[in-house]
């Protein structure tokens, strides 16, 4: 794809592909039998939508990044470098009854799901006809299967075990997916909804996105051990996968997905992948100095963008194609943001940062109104 010298990390501007990651590309996912039998059965054309997918997902970070730098938004949470995770995670679900709830770096899912583009960047502009109505930043809409997340990382756990809990009770053949970062596996909600999930044995994919890094503190000073091993202590079976290579991520997703719908309870995929930058724009030098650059470039030269695009025209996906592909989801992208720039005009009522029945009376009026 086209890489962007204002907005892409400097590993990806001259990014070529090296020959032994291509090569540990396919064959991550072409030597594990089960793995293997999932990706032959893919063609061209549901190859080709995975490809677009993930240029979507890249290119609308892009778009958020080109805004700060031209002053429309003050800073701005991206998944540069983590396209992959999210891309072949939600590829494994049945996206007309699934049900997920992202992180804001998992922002890829909503469109994904069926979110129009153009709400995710009006919900960054805080406009009327954004999706929580000029609430908050993040996106979601239940009418597609996309639960709004929150900045409190870890209660997306809880949460979906709870909407796995109802699946179950309602006899619904569905699945709940969400996304955890290393980071937020510390927190007592995450333990909590996974022993819940685990206890109740209900349909739900942990997808533990392990970025190396939570906020600022790298993966080696917020905890020890292998994080491999974090399922077994709730008795969940997981899968790891290689959260840069969008075919393992897709495989490793699928086996999770399968084994919920045949009712085996909660399953995990442990994905291991690298922020490419800092927490959010604002603090990308922080996150430089938080690593060694030799980090960034290994991670760099691992780019899921890049790679998928290689094993792509290894099987028999011309660069033509690619390029078509690439014109149709930029044209997307951009038209997505004109129409998002164009409701600025349509400022939220102050009135709608009240909600019924919770913003009436003073400070104690919804302690009052508790059930018990």
């Amino acid at each position: 794809m086209k890489r962007y010298a204002t907005y892409d990390p400097p590993e990806y501007l001259e990014w070529t592909p090296a020959p032994d990651l291509v090569e540990a590309y396919e064959r991550t996912v072409m030597d594990d039998g089960e793995r293997a039998a999932i990706i032959a059965e893919m063609d061209q054309a549901r190859l080709s939508a995975l490809y677009r997918d993930l240029l979507l997902t890249r290119l609308h970070d892009i778009g958020l990044k080109r805004w700060v730098r031209q002053g429309v938004l003050s800073k701005a949470w991206l998944g540069t470098g983590e396209e992959a995770v999210t891309v072949g995670s939600v590829s494994a679900l049945d996206r007309k009854r699934d049900v997920v709830c992202p992180m804001i770096r998992n922002a890829g899912a909503c469109h994904m799901m069926g979110m129009p583009m153009a709400d995710l960047f009006r919900a960054y502009l805080a406009t009327a006809d954004s999706p929580s109505g000029g609430r908050d930043l993040h996106a979601g809409d239940t009418s597609v299967g996309v639960i709004q997340p929150i900045s409190h990382m870890g209660t997306s756990v809880t949460v979906m075990a709870g909407v796995a809990l109802a699946f179950k009770q309602r006899g619904e053949d569905r699945v709940a997916m969400t996304w955890v970062g290393d980071g937020a596996t510390r927190t007592a909600a995450c333990h909590e909804g996974m022993n819940f999930a685990a206890v109740q044995d209900v349909p739900v994919v942990f997808v533990i996105q392990n970025n190396q890094v939570a906020l600022g503190t790298r993966f080696d000073q917020h905890g020890v051990g292998d994080i491999a091993h974090w399922p077994d202590m709730y008795g969940i079976p997981s899968w790891s996968a290689d959260g840069n290579n969008l075919l393992d991520m897709f495989a490793a997703t699928t086996l999770a997905v399968r084994r919920c719908r045949e009712g085996d309870g909660p399953a995990v995929v442990l994905a291991e992948t690298f922020r490419m930058g800092g927490h959010a724009t604002h603090d990308e030098g922080e996150a430089r100095a938080t690593f060694p650059a030799e980090m960034f470039e290994v991670w760099g030269r691992r780019d899921p963008v890049g790679l998928f695009e290689e094993f792509l025209k290894s099987w028999g996906i011309s660069e033509v194609q690619l390029a078509s592909i690439e014109k149709e989801a930029a044209a997307l992208v951009d038209t997505a943001a004109e129409e998002a720039l164009a409701s600025r005009q349509d400022l939220p009522n102050p009135e709608q940062a009240l909600y019924s029945g919770f913003s009436d009376g003073d400070r104690l009026s919804t302690l009052l109104r508790r059930p018990v």
